[in-house]
């Protein structure tokens, strides 16, 4: 450790500040992303594990001009919003980052990071910013969760900034580090799925362990074993396990004896199905795919319908939350009834299905041909016929839907929820051309919401916006925000 510099008394100047030095910081708010913040002598210091209202002693890992990093070595006065972290693996693993922080204040820096990216990003400074909204359940709400096989696996608690430890011929499968895309963290208890969903990954991890072939390397691309994906249907009490390997070896009769096994110690398993993914990037998604026991799907249900999902297909996390967003995205459209809908980036279908019963008729888009095959299904299954669903990149398929192109009536509604990275800038522009008088959009990155705001306010007023929390105990944000045409 460096000592600490020279400065006012104990207190370094910014000018003085470098790697693995300590400083005493009071943390002050928390950041966007999930870190906190504090200030040495006016320089921005990103504070991992901080709390605001803490002062705590920091250590810093990173130097940059504008702003430094660094973690909380020792807590001198500690903040009034602190709980004890209910999961042994809190600090060392990636999945929660502010179990220690009371879930009130949870959410309102949500709320408030919502409103600071609108402000000062977009330049919303007049809207409605409504009640801030609970996720029904803290724990246990997730009804998907990937988990990961590595063959360095995280032994003992270290500091944040240090190196993993290899651990040679072994099978590590569960959540990455905080810092690490490679080294694992063998889960034994997590609080975000179920207990069920953990009991599975432990089954899964000691068998593929002793079946002596290794876990995929992210540096050779060499290994067999590379992701186990769990999803559950919350309220059908269905499971199934989608399984990712790479092709090499051909081992087709171990994932047989894997998936019965399984089969055989959690009857409540639905269906199993086993992907091939020969793919350098870390992303669980198979091309080819293999159903071993069951249907190779199950069903979930949002109030009175009933969804099918696929392997692949996307489906909001938190199925609990999602119905509030539905029923916010209903109240905030005063809809009569007469309306045709777009819904962009729609999924397997799950608010237009939810609008579909009181609007006119709905067309939802997605690029996932796998989610908008189940889309068409879950048409099927709930009785709902005026629904349409297309498949395609939506900067390509907008415009062959746009009412100019087709002749159509415009809409009076389009709703979208696009991924973290936002809308294409072709998206936009195909906004602005349909005019809809209200747009409703979705977004789970305030960063990338503000931006396509920026585009969007050129014709639209920002009338109200809403934070949901999808993601307790996580820096992850739900928000919606209604557009009025000007």
């Amino acid at each position: 450790m460096v000592g600490i510099g020279s400065g006012s008394g104990d207190r370094p100047l910014r000018s003085d500040l470098r790697k693995g030095m300590e400083v005493e910081l009071g943390i002050e708010k928390l950041a966007f992303g999930g870190a906190a913040l504090g200030r040495l002598d006016g320089l921005v210091v990103f504070v991992d594990q901080g709390l605001p209202g803490q002062q705590a002693r920091v250590r810093i890992t990173r130097r940059k001009r504008q702003f430094a990093e660094g973690y909380v070595v020792k807590t001198i006065a500690q903040s009034p919003h602190y709980v004890e972290p209910f999961c042994s693996h809190f600090g060392v693993c990636g999945g929660c980052r502010w179990q220690h922080l009371r879930y009130e204040e949870q959410l309102r820096w949500k709320q408030q990071q919502v409103l600071e990216a609108l402000q000062h990003l977009a330049g919303v400074e007049r809207a409605e910013l409504l009640p801030v909204v609970a996720s029904p359940q803290s724990i246990w709400y997730r009804n998907k969760m990937e988990f990961t096989f590595s063959q360095r696996c995280w032994l003992v608690q270290r500091e944040p900034d240090s190196e993993p430890a290899r651990y040679p011929a072994t099978v590590a499968l569960g959540l990455h580090t905080r810092k690490s895309f490679e080294a694992v963290v063998n889960l034994e208890e997590c609080f975000l799925q179920s207990p069920e969903a953990v009991a599975l990954l432990r089954a899964t991890r000691e068998w593929c362990r002793e079946s002596g072939l290794p876990a995929y390397n992210t540096r050779t691309h060499q290994g067999f074993w590379r992701f186990l994906v769990v999803r559950e249907g919350k309220r059908t009490a269905q499971r199934m396990v989608h399984l990712l390997t790479s092709s090499q070896g051909g081992h087709a009769a171990v994932i047989e004896r894997l998936a019965s096994y399984l089969q055989a110690g959690f009857p409540d398993l639905t269906t199993f199905v086993h992907s091939v993914s020969d793919s350098k990037a870390q992303v669980a998604s198979g091309d080819v795919h293999r159903c071993l026991t069951g249907s190779g799907f199950i069903e979930e249900r949002l109030g009175s319908l009933r969804f099918k999902i696929s392997p692949q297909s996307f489906f909001q996390t938190n199925p609990f939350a999602a119905e509030q967003l539905y029923r916010a995205i209903f109240e905030l459209g005063a809809f009569s009834g007469s309306e045709t809908v777009w819904d962009l980036y729609c999924g397997t279908g799950g608010i237009a299905l939810f609008l579909a019963q009181r609007v006119r008729r709905v067309v939802g888009i997605e690029v996932n041909e796998e989610a908008v095959r189940d889309a068409r299904e879950n048409c099927a299954l709930n009785g709902i016929d005026n629904c349409t669903f297309l498949v395609g990149d939506l900067k390509d398929v907008v415009s062959t839907i746009s009412p100019s192109a087709t002749g159509q009536k415009r809409p009076e509604v389009i709703i979208t929820d696009p991924p973290r990275a936002g809308m294409h800038p072709r998206v936009l522009q195909a906004l602005l051309a349909a005019a809809p008088p209200c747009i409703l959009t979705v977004s789970c990155n305030p960063a990338t919401l503000a931006r396509d705001l920026m585009v969007l306010l050129e014709a639209y007023r920002v009338d109200a916006v809403q934070t949901f929390d999808f993601f307790p105990h996580t820096p992850h944000i739900e928000c919606l925000v209604k557009l009025t045409r000007k």
